[in-house]
């Protein structure tokens, strides 16, 4: 099986922005010290940086890309490599890092540092909104406003405590919203909600600080796990709340789950869709999973995802 051990070149971009971002230059001298083939160093502050930064080791040849930063950032960085053979390695510096999470990568630095060293290469699956890649989940609705509550400050002071503070603040002003979800591939009834708190569609398993998408969502399964949430009174959101953890909330009689392979959602006017905490996107949304899309590095002890081999990833989704 492929390993970080057998890469010929690797580069590590580190986002300086995020939250433990100070962290990179302890990080770098453990992996070389642990024989990772690391020739290049890169720091950026913007995403308008990552994406020249990225193309710019994707173009040098680099097999092996070490990105440090939180979920936006591996996300982008997701998309930019999906469908190829460059292997990324992840070191979880921001607030939530629920991609690491799912994956089963350790939160400390020095850990991730040796599971990038003597870790194993799996496939994962990559979600897609109107094209828009997205790792996690993707949503309408209360989560949008949670993004947009969550300002840096709150996630530097609070880090995953910061989630809860900026859904309270959400929620207070949330309004509620009209949506049909139709489904393309034929295996569901198109489904119409008169009154919602939010839908999601969930790719990987963990999203907002550690929720799961549903007991048996995986990065790797080659489905998306979709729900909707109806709008009703506060003590009906607070019982689903407390399920939000283990992903038993979609047994919940307010919550609607299926999974399926693609989704369309429409709303009455146009709404902002947010990718794994970044609005990237609008309503209608066209939803897909691209399967094995993205090489990653994990421990050898997680049971995440597998390595399906060369020419096992499809775009779009068959």
């Amino acid at each position: 099986m492929k390993s970080a051990r057998d890469a010929r070149s690797a580069a590590v971009v580190i986002n300086a922005g995020s939250r433990r971002g100070a962290a990179h230059q302890v990080a770098v001298d453990t992996m070389r010290k642990a024989g990772v083939p690391i020739s290049a160093v890169h720091h950026v502050l913007s995403g308008g940086e990552l994406a020249v930064t990225l193309d710019r080791v994707v173009a040098d040849g680099h097999d092996l890309i070490i990105v440090g930063g939180g979920d936006g950032t591996m996300t982008f960085t997701a998309g930019r490599i999906a469908g190829t053979d460059v292997m990324l390695g992840v070191l979880p510096l921001g607030t939530a890092n629920d991609f690491a999470r799912t994956l089963e990568i350790p939160n400390s630095v020095a850990e991730a540092c040796a599971t990038v060293a003597d870790g194993k290469v799996v496939d994962i699956d990559l979600g897609r909104a109107n094209g828009e890649p997205f790792l996690n989940v993707a949503s309408v609705g209360l989560s949008v406003a949670v993004t947009e509550a969550l300002s840096p400050r709150l996630k530097r002071i609070l880090g995953p405590l910061a989630y809860g503070i900026a859904t309270l603040r959400a929620y207070a002003g949330h309004k509620a919203f009209r949506a049909r979800l139709e489904f393309p591939d034929g295996d569901h009834e198109t489904m119409e909600f008169d009154d919602l708190l939010q839908v999601a569609v969930g790719n990987g398993r963990h999203y907002g600080g550690g929720n799961t998408v549903s007991p048996t969502a995986g990065i790797d399964d080659h489905t998306l796990d979709i729900y909707a949430i109806l709008a009703g009174p506060l003590r009906e959101h607070v019982s689903i709340a407390r399920f939000l953890k283990d992903g038993s909330f979609i047994k919940h009689d307010r919550v609607y789950h299926v999974t399926s392979r693609a989704v369309r959602v429409v709303t009455e006017q146009p709404l902002p869709v947010n990718l794994d905490g970044e609005i990237a996107t609008t309503t209608p949304t066209d939803f897909t999973v691209q399967r094995n899309a993205v090489h990653v590095v994990v421990p050898q002890s997680s049971t995440s995802a597998l390595f399906d081999g060369p020419g096992a990833a499809n775009w779009p989704a068959v």
